[in-house]
């Protein structure tokens, strides 16, 4: 193995395969969320792409899935190589403050000096070097002892991520891109979206989070002391018999709420938030519109198709068909369309709505559809 693709020393890699991608609705549902699909065309799902993308930073056996418990199987089958010790189960969803928090508590309790980078499961990067970069550069900004994220160099004014605004570069040896973070910005419109990028001071927020450990772990603490505690003594019983009976009395009272509130923007207010602008390929898949892209290379003409036994027949139309039924779709002349048939469900709408599909979600929920969910 070569010096380049070595494993990097002190580092685990944790991944939070939680969320059920609601935009994604009705593919993506609670019994298979969005991580289990294959939606690039790659032949395996984006869990299963995201451990092969990191095996070579951390290696098979440093890398640790948090998820629920009831896609523990899914998971497993997924990753025949995850070490048993390395499967963190959530008996309901807490958002990733309690995800990413427990991992770092359990890791630094079994190894004190360990860096760990959180990369979320669902997310898709093909340019495995450039990523491989980014990370280097992170994790000596993590042994400095900042909080290190990974930037995405916007490509065109987005509105449905977050942005990084950046300030001033960050002077750690090994880390020549890391800029310090002024602050997280929530989701633009499109005017000012032009102007983030126009300026050349924002990047996307990829979620990534690179940092020691502990460094993390004091961070969530001055954020949530409360929260903090349950994570500590979840972790101190996790590799013992008492850990059942602390997670059933524990996890229930844990606060759920988002690692950007806990840890993201209180490190950036403090100066301890450090970012690498990522230039390389990602996207988050957040919706409908962006499977098109992906599989379309952007042309807006193109008519994307997905499906093992997809049977689409399509006259001067374009966008995206995901078929799980084998059931005949003819397309005439729509343009930016979105199609996703499946057993119990049909959507129909467009590109340019794909981000309203949540709404049909929420809908569902309050009217006690549960069984389409």
């Amino acid at each position: 193995m070569s010096a380049n693709t070595e494993p990097l020393e002190r580092f685990y890699s944790v991944i939070p395969a939680g969320g059920i991608g609601s935009r994604l609705w009705p593919l993506s549902r609670a019994d298979a969320p969005k991580f289990l699909h294959d939606l690039t065309g790659s032949g395996q799902t984006l869990l299963r792409d995201t451990w092969d993308r990191l095996v070579p930073l951390s290696g098979e056996q440093r890398i640790m899935v948090v998820t629920g418990r009831a896609h523990r199987a899914a998971v497993e089958k997924q990753l025949p190589e995850l070490a048993d010790p390395n499967v963190v189960l959530e008996s309901e969803p807490k958002d990733s403050t309690a995800a990413i928090g427990l991992a770092a508590a359990i890791l630094v309790r079994r190894e004190p000096d360990v860096v760990i980078g959180s990369f979320a499961a669902d997310h898709v990067i093909k340019d495995k070097r450039g990523f491989r970069r980014s990370v280097i550069e992170a994790v000596a900004v993590a042994e400095a002892g900042y909080i290190a994220t990974i930037g995405i160099t916007p490509n065109e004014p987005a509105v449905g991520f977050g942005y990084i605004h950046t300030r001033g570069e960050l002077e750690v040896d090994g880390a020549p891109n890391a800029l310090f973070v002024d602050s997280f910005v929530e989701k633009p419109d499109l005017k000012t979206a032009e102007k983030y990028v126009k300026s050349g001071d924002y990047l996307w927020n990829a979620g990534m989070f690179i940092s020691r450990a502990d460094v993390l772990l004091e961070q969530i603490g001055k954020a949530k002391p409360e929260l903090l505690a349950g994570l500590l003594e979840l972790a101190a019983a996790w590799d013992t018999p008492e850990r059942g009976a602390v997670v059933d009395k524990v996890w229930p009272v844990l606060e759920k709420i988002a690692i950007d509130y806990t840890v993201a923007e209180p490190a950036a207010k403090a100066g301890r938030l450090a970012v690498i602008p990522g230039d390389f390929d990602w996207d988050d898949v957040g919706d409908f519109a962006s499977i098109g892209k992906l599989h379309s290379g952007g042309r807006k003409k193109d008519l994307a198709i997905l499906g093992e036994h997809a049977r689409v027949l399509a006259d001067s139309s374009s966008g995206v068909v995901i078929s799980q039924t084998g059931r005949l779709i003819s397309l005439i002349g729509v343009t930016d369309i979105v199609v996703v048939d499946t057993a119990d469900a049909l959507l129909v709408t467009t590109t340019a709505n794909a981000q309203r599909v949540k709404s049909v979600v929420d809908a569902l929920k309050l009217s006690g559809r549960n069984d389409v969910l």
